[in-house]
């Protein structure tokens, strides 16, 4: 599955049996959530410590950025960029107490390591392999969809585009060209045949390492298996072309930045921030974060260095909102109530060893889902219900998409699996579940209303989103294995809850 963690941490698609994972956001936090001095988030006391990443954010007038870029470089520091518009520093140091150092120097708000490892950490993943159409599934599924005109080949088995509307939707308005919504991932593959008409190549670019590269093709994946990115991308926005599969705005343009490191696959703070700002520089009018910031599942302020990665994240997605921006993010795949009083985060750091801890999710954020501003979508299956894995939390959720449920929740289609068929590097098609899934869908409901409303801004865009929402409410049981006991607890009314916010975007809704 894809190196990069994407809800999967990266509200990462959690492929198959879900796996959820790292990268996409959340907010956690209070005393007891920060680990302890002699955990992971510690840069190791030796002489001579790895060389890790640092955001340093400071004010924003240019004496004190020049002020304070000279006393990085007197620390030892280099510094690799400059975010001047929001005061974000990137420096890379190998220093242990570079970041102490540096946090006393006046003019600076906060600073810390983006990382607990060296630059270039070997990694793994957790996600899981993706579940490929085969040959014979391919066939079976084409036959069904040959019987219904004007539908896409595969589009028989997209029962999450049906339960949204998004197929009527498509024949009133299947948006327009002038919007783009920013795939903020592991890469998108432009050369798929279903994602070529729709691509914009001036607003993609390659983010990793902080800095953003826009040499032709650097947005694309590096290998195959960071195919996460471009399954998003086909869900938003693949073209109605008479190939493959329908996007839920097939209409609107889609751009790929690349955020998830070659070698591990994570996704580091400084990355996200220069995609915040890219996005927002270049014209777009949506973003789709499917994946959490690592190291952390849950950042928390208490500790110095995870407070530098909120803060810095933060800076770049209210530049964004501030430019017209609607941000949208997975709401993550650890079934976690994140209004609850504590979170038990067992995968903290992930690049190097975690350490369990409590958190207090008012204070401690999984980012960017839980940042002000920014949509968090949960997921549904194909019955509406809450899928399994889906995290929530009432005053948490904005709003709920279908993201896939494989084990609960199993629909008649040709090849019966509950999850999400998309688009996969190479030409190739998929399925996926998670909320990684569910976060695009309601991107591409948004890009209709955009499309329909031109002149709405990402604030209006966000309520216009919940309005046309359709709420089923808490349901009166959540007990889904059937074992006695509750998986989880939905709090809230039929008009906002835990499970669903204000309610399952409609596509159809959308355009009318």
């Amino acid at each position: 599955m894809a190196r990069s963690r994407p809800r999967h941490r990266l509200a990462l698609a959690v492929p198959v049996v879900l796996s959820l994972t790292a990268s996409l956001g959340f907010l956690p936090g209070v005393a007891a959530a920060a680990p302890s001095p002699s955990a992971a988030s510690s840069v190791a006391a030796a002489a001579d410590g790895p060389e890790l990443a640092y955001v340093v954010n400071t004010r924003t007038d240019r004496f004190t950025i020049a002020s304070v870029k000279k006393a990085i470089a007197k620390a030892g520091g280099t510094v690799v960029t400059t975010h001047d518009k929001i005061g974000v520093i990137v420096a890379h140091s190998a220093d242990p107490g570079f970041g102490d150092e540096i946090r006393a120097v006046r003019g600076v708000q906060s600073a810390g390591a983006t990382r607990t490892s060296p630059l270039t950490p070997a990694g793994t993943t957790d996600e899981g392999a993706a579940d490929y159409l085969t040959a014979a599934e391919l066939a079976k599924v084409e036959a069904a969809s040959a019987r219904t005109p004007g539908s896409e080949p595969l589009e028989a088995d997209q029962w999450d585009i049906r339960a949204i509307g998004a197929d009527k939707a498509a024949k009133i308005n299947p948006g327009s060209p002038k919007v783009t919504v920013a795939v903020i991932d592991t890469g998108v593959d432009d050369t798929h045949e279903d994602l070529a008409p729709n691509f914009s190549k001036s607003q993609s670019a390659n983010c990793v390492g902080g800095v953003a590269d826009t040499s032709e093709g650097a947005w694309r994946p590096y290998t195959a298996a960071d195919y996460h990115g471009t399954h998003v991308a086909g869900e938003i926005a693949a073209a109605r072309n008479g190939v493959g599969v329908a996007g839920v705005a097939p209409g609107v343009k889609v751009s790929g930045i690349k955020v998830s490191d070659p070698d591990s696959g994570l996704f580091y703070a400084e990355n996200v921030v220069c995609a915040f700002m890219f996005a927002a520089d270049h014209g777009v009018e949506i973003t789709n974060n499917s994946y959490y910031v690592d190291p952390w599942m849950y950042a928390c302020k208490a500790d110095p260095d995870q407070r530098a990665i909120v803060d810095a994240v933060n800076r770049a997605q209210l530049y964004g909102q501030k430019k017209g921006l609607l941000h949208l993010a997975s709401a993550g795949n650890s079934n976690h109530d994140l209004a609850g009083d504590e979170i038990l985060d067992t995968s903290s750091p992930n690049d190097s060893t975690p350490v369990d801890r409590t958190v207090d999710p008012s204070v401690c954020y999984d980012l960017p889902t839980q940042l002000p501003g920014v949509v968090t979508v949960s997921s549904t299956g194909v019955d509406a219900d809450k899928a399994y894995y889906s995290s929530y939390g009432n005053g948490v959720i904005d709003v709920a998409a279908p993201g896939g449920d494989g084990r609960y929740q199993i629909p008649d289609t040709p090849s019966q699996n509950g999850r999400i068929l998309s688009t996969m590097p190479g030409n190739e098609y998929a399925y996926l579940q998670g909320t990684s899934m569910a976060s695009p869908h309601a991107a591409g409901v948004a890009a209709l209303l955009k499309s329909k409303h031109p002149w709405a801004t990402g604030v209006t865009l966000q309520a216009l989103l919940k309005a046309q929402a359709d709420n089923p409410g808490c349901p009166a049981s959540y007990d889904q294995d059937g074992n006695g006991t509750q998986d989880a607890v939905c709090e809230g009314g039929k008009r906002v809850n835990g499970f669903y916010g204000f309610g399952i975007v409609n596509a159809l809704k959308a355009v009318k």
